[in-house]
């Protein structure tokens, strides 16, 4: 039975993958703040894993994120998931994102659990 406070973590290495890019190139040689975003969501969706029945899957309801210092290639960013809270079928959880001790972002995820036919009705009819 999780709890609030409980924790999760998940490591993401930095590759020339996660850089910011766009249409127009190469931003940044580091990783992008929608990269860490991804990560995150990840770290929250191990709780997601731990919680849902095999009829149900999880679809992500929001997402903040305060990107706060760099995250270089080769660098391995440390993503710890912390439990806010789990009422009904929704998970919601802070998060921090660091290399070693240098914090490379924080902010919140939410995800809901649907049963799988039910989000497969919603997710077909193009509305949420």
């Amino acid at each position: 039975m999780i709890q609030p406070g409980d924790t999760r973590t998940y490591s993401k290495h930095v590759t020339e993958a996660d850089f910011a890019r766009f249409e127009d190139g190469l931003v940044h040689a580091v990783c992008a703040t929608f990269a860490l975003a991804q990560a995150a969501e990840w770290a929250g969706r191990l709780f997601v894993l731990d919680i849902k029945g095999e009829d149900e899957e999880g679809i992500g309801t929001f997402l903040t994120i305060n990107h706060k210092a760099p995250a270089f290639a080769g660098e391995t960013v440390k993503i710890v998931a912390t439990l806010i809270r789990h009422e009904g079928n929704e998970v919601v959880c802070s998060f921090t994102a660091s290399v070693g001790t240098r914090l490379v972002a924080d902010g919140e995820t939410g995800q809901k659990i649907l049963k799988k036919e039910k989000l497969a009705k919603v997710l077909a009819s193009k509305q949420v």
